[in-house]
């Protein structure tokens, strides 16, 4: 099959060089010093990441409302709050539930092949879509600004030396796919761009094929060199998704005008053809849903609704496509956003930027359950209130690493710069806890604020287990304002004394964390 009937009859866009030609300027990049000892043979895992992009910003409170507290829920959002009689049930967990059109979703939970991690976000976050999307593609912290991506950084300590002598007898196939999504930071390694985007048919017709005058020794001709290296590089590789892809059982049943339901069903095609592609990345846009986020006569329509039903519906199409091609132990699903929404609705029946999100993680190994709390809400929340962070958005990534591609603890830290808290999402792999023993040290940690709310002082009362602890005073809009403590503590209880420093009235938390631990709570500052 030509490669021109092979993308017309794909069920992905098309595909494209990688974005260091297709839209990038074009520059050859020295290894950091750091990522020269990282250089080991790669894991031997035939795991494969799929992950799943919100665009927009995703409203959380939306997608798994909060019906231990639905009462203030609902004061908060009047105009986009679901009906609590409408919200679909999760087996096990009373205290939570799905937006009503995520039935397919609720199907997998019920299954348990889905983990949830509550209250995802990072320190001091950034609103700006393009500020905040980098911040998680690069995993980086929100005062730095970092020129590499964290898949990037992975790829590249599996696969030193990339792109020079790739594709090769032992790595045929390109490492990271983009099908439909363009996130170039997200995949950029020191060198070059660890992966391929499948975009552009036309990009074929121009194909440097044959190239072969001398390009000249100065800066210019290097330049050259390199981008007609990593070109053909490109062909040989499409190529290789062509010939797996045709290969590949299609018989797979998704659902009708599903955009992200024609992608899975490509993605699951080339896995079954023999496709050695760790990472794949798509993307859904359309969550920033400032205003008409519902239907005004039926609130459980509307924009918001459709964009979770699409998600919903095609992720169990995949699921159990990749059941019935015997995959679904290779194959896990991550869904991330650039951040979430506020707890108050505004006038225009949407909501506008906020701090955290819950984040999905789908697959038969998963640790199926729900890690964190359902977020705090204010019995008076005003428009600055945000749901708290609870985790570290770096703390899944470290998790998915070390649990599910089984890389070290210290590759891990290196690839994210620091050492980040695991999280029992996967199955017993690698190194992973399990979400009960997870779920039995946050319900023995103690964290309580009195009097609540506070006026002059507030007496902070904690009881932990022994290890390095942190508490911090984090202001409605997600800054951390205030660090009450840090330093190791004994296990027990302990108390410390937080004062009013002219703070500015409002509903703040209170942030705890320990190695394994995370605990959030609501503190009012009146005058």
């Amino acid at each position: 099959m030509k490669r021109r009937q092979f993308i017309k009859k794909s069920t992905a866009a098309s595909i494209a060089i990688p974005s260091i030609v297709n839209g990038l300027p074009v520059h050859t990049h020295q290894p950091e010093g750091w990522l020269q000892e990282l250089l080991h043979p790669q894991v031997d895992t035939d795991h494969v990441l799929v992950a799943i992009y919100l665009g927009g910003g995703n409203d959380g409170l939306n997608t798994v409302i909060p019906l231990d507290n639905f009462s203030n829920y609902k004061n908060a959002r009047a105009n986009v709050a679901l009906d609590e009689n409408r919200v679909l049930k999760l087996n096990g967990n009373a205290k939570s539930g799905f937006h009503p059109a995520m039935k397919g979703l609720q199907t997998l939970y019920n299954e348990g092949k889905v983990n949830i991690i509550q209250g995802v976000s990072y320190p001091n976050p950034d609103f700006s879509h393009f500020r905040a999307t980098d911040i998680w593609t690069a995993a980086s912290d929100s005062n730095k600004y970092i020129s590499t991506g964290w898949v990037g950084r992975y790829l590249n300590e599996e696969y030193p030396g990339f792109p020079i002598n790739y594709p090769n007898q032992a790595n045929p196939h390109p490492l990271a796919l983009q099908i439909g999504a363009n996130l170039p930071l997200m995949f950029l390694g020191p060198n070059a761009p660890m992966s391929m985007n499948l975009s552009n048919p036309d990009v074929f017709k121009e194909w440097p094929v044959g190239l072969q005058d001398a390009p000249g020794n100065d800066a210019r001709g290097k330049e050259l060199m390199y981008i007609r290296n990593i070109a053909r590089q490109s062909e040989k590789y499409a190529d290789e998704i062509i010939a797996t892809y045709i290969k590949g059982d299609a018989n797979g049943s998704y659902p009708l005008n599903n955009y992200l339901g024609d992608i899975f069903k490509a993605i699951a095609r080339l896995i079954s053809g023999g496709l050695k592609t760790r990472m794949y990345l798509v993307q859904l846009y359309g969550f920033d849903t400032h205003a008409d986020q519902v239907v005004a006569t039926d609130k459980h329509t509307g924009a918001h609704a459709q964009l979770l039903q699409t998600l919903s519906d095609a992720i169990l199409a995949f699921q159990r496509d990749l059941e019935r091609l015997k995959l679904q132990d290779r194959v896990l699903s991550m869904t991330f956003s650039e951040f979430g929404r506020r707890i108050k609705s505004n006038d225009s029946k949407g909501t506008d930027h906020g701090v955290s999100a819950p984040m999905f993680v789908i697959g038969s190994n998963v640790q199926a359950g729900i890690i964190g709390k359902n977020p705090d809400i204010p019995a008076t929340a005003s428009v600055d209130d945000n749901t708290a962070m609870q985790y570290d958005f770096r703390s899944v990534y470290a998790s998915i690493l070390k649990d599910w591609f089984c890389i070290s603890n210290s590759s891990a830290q290196k690839i994210l710069f620091s050492d980040f808290q695991s999280l029992p999402i996967v199955k017993r792999n690698c190194a992973s806890s399990s979400i009960e023993e997870f779920a039995a040290n946050q319900e023995s940690t103690l964290l309580q604020a009195y009097p609540n709310p506070m006026v002059d002082k507030s007496t902070i009362r904690i009881k932990v287990k022994s290890g390095l602890t942190q508490i911090h005073l984090i202001n409605p809009e997600g800054k951390f304002v205030k660090k009450i403590f840090s330093g190791k503590l004994e296990e027990g209880d302990h108390t410390f004394t937080l004062y009013n420093e002219n703070y500015t009235p409002g509903n703040y938390y209170l942030y705890l964390a320990q190695k394994n631990v995370q605990k959030t709570e609501l503190i009012t500052i009146v005058n």
